[in-house]
């Protein structure tokens, strides 16, 4: 067994990965897609098309609305019937872009084939470009542009890309699924990245409870000729986190605040790996992925992988796989550990999703909280270095100053405290807030001090 892992906390929750040997299958088209403007981290996409527009799969409907921000491609080829606000995952309005499926039609110059393209181009900004232009993303969570990530500011050097194969979180297995299936792709979209961070160290990562896909990618990189190495890691939770897989793999710590570039690190998903070679090898736009229909109610043969397009209702999704079963107590996008609860089945899939869990009634039921005992083992599972207990009280007494002081706005939201606690407390749901809260002061902090910079130079100006 693997012994290479991170060292500061974590737990070892059961990985239930009921749908592991399910292959993945490609999911037929529904009659409307909606397709979100917010498909990604920081500002939301602007629509370029209008109502009545034709458009083909892989054609550009939105393009970036900042620097952190990525382009969005039709994911069908169908008429624009409205734009206009939709509910999210949590009910909150979202613009997005209404086509009505008329055939499969794809855009001109993009490849299709399964024919596996090795030979990497040389021109490393070209490649970024396409990277940008396809509107590729981290699939591993936070979905960051990735072309901002594989073009770090001028006095960073990335050291070592790190492709995280951990899918640490239980229930989910399309990460699995896709290292399996697509293993060649994935390894040659690691050299394509390699070489555009200008020939680091490369590392595939993968838990050691997938020997299939360990064996798979060492197998693979056999056959082709590029120089990058796979690590198994030992199983432990919250792994697939960048500064836990970075701590696993290079031994070294992101401090608080910092990025991991800081340490000479660059992560990225085994799903979005596949992305950018489908990007520069295949001129394919990511609106494509693979979402685990999961869950301890749901029977063996109701399990899924499923290859979506972007903006199918998960409605769509969940009767097609033969409706939510009637044991289901809570539906989850993600993982039971740090994915969302779905408010509204209406929603529809982003470029990052991952998963429909379906959880019954025991495996979600709170049991009833009880006096905090002081054992200390929320501070040990804790993998940020952080103490549940001390930043609880101090939301409890309305300590902003105290929160900030005991870093509450480095918690990865893992859930590693509340599943450790004996005494049941809502460690998590307290913390989330009390982080929302001190960020926002951080944020206002800021925002008032370059306002007051801002009129010192301009009142040095006017004396001036």
């Amino acid at each position: 067994m693997s012994k290479i892992t991170f060292k500061i906390g974590g737990v070892h929750p059961d990985d239930s990965k009921l749908s592991r040997g399910c292959a993945i299958e490609v999911l037929p088209l529904p009659e409307t897609v909606y397709v979100s403007m917010a498909q990604h981290l920081g500002a939301p996409a602007k629509p370029i098309v209008a109502v009545g527009d034709k458009v083909k799969a892989g054609q550009l409907i939105a393009e970036a609305g900042g620097f952190i921000s990525a382009v969005v491609h039709s994911p069908v080829s169908g008429t624009v019937k409205a734009i206009a606000p939709r509910a999210d995952l949590a009910g909150r309005p979202v613009m997005h872009v209404e086509i009505a499926v008329e055939g499969d039609e794809w855009a001109d110059g993009i490849d299709l084939s399964d024919t596996l393209v090795t030979e990497i181009p040389d021109d490393r900004a070209a490649m970024l470009k396409k990277i940008q232009d396809c509107g590729v993303v981290g699939l591993g969570g936070a979905t960051f542009p990735t072309h901002v990530k594989l073009n770090p500011a001028p006095g960073s050097v990335a050291e070592c890309l790190i492709l995280n194969g951990a899918e640490c979180e239980p229930y989910l297995t399309s990460d699995f699924r896709i290292l399996l299936e697509r293993t060649k792709e994935i390894i040659v979209g690691a050299a394509i990245m390699q070489k555009v961070l200008g020939g680091c160290r490369t590392v595939i990562a993968i838990e050691e409870n997938k020997p299939e896909a360990i064996k798979a990618v060492s197998d693979a990189l056999k056959e082709l000729p590029y120089k990058i190495e796979v690590l198994p890691l030992k199983k432990k939770y919250p792994q697939g986190g960048e500064k836990q897989l970075i701590a696993a793999v290079m031994g070294r710590e992101v401090g608080s605040g910092a990025l991991p570039i800081s340490v000479g690190a660059v992560v990225q998903n085994v799903a979005t790996s596949l992305a950018v070679y489908e990007a520069v090898q295949k001129n394919k736009p990511l609106l494509t992925n693979v979402l685990t229909v999961t869950g301890d109610c749901l029977p063996v043969e109701k399990q899924h992988n499923y290859l979506f397009r972007i903006g199918v209702p998960l409605s769509f999704i969940a009767e097609y796989a033969g409706g939510i079963p009637e044991g289901a107590a809570k539906l989850i996008s993600g993982g039971p550990m740090m994915g969302r609860a779905i408010a509204n089945l209406d929603a529809t899939t982003v470029k990052g999703s991952s998963s429909i869990l379906y959880l019954s009634e025991a495996a979600t039921k709170r049991n009833a909280q009880t006096a905090c005992i002081r054992c200390g083992r929320c501070s040990q599972a804790c993998p940020m270095g952080l103490e549940p207990h001390l930043l609880y009280r101090l939301y409890e007494a309305g300590d902003y100053d105290g929160l900030e002081a005991n870093a509450v706005q480095d918690c990865i939201e893992c859930g590693c405290c509340l599943y450790s606690c004996p005494a049941y407390v809502p460690l998590l749901d307290q913390i989330r807030q009390a982080k929302g809260a001190v960020l926002g002061i951080i944020r206002a902090r800021a925002a008032a001090a370059k306002a007051a910079a801002e009129a010192a130079k301009s009142n040095e100006s006017k004396n001036q």
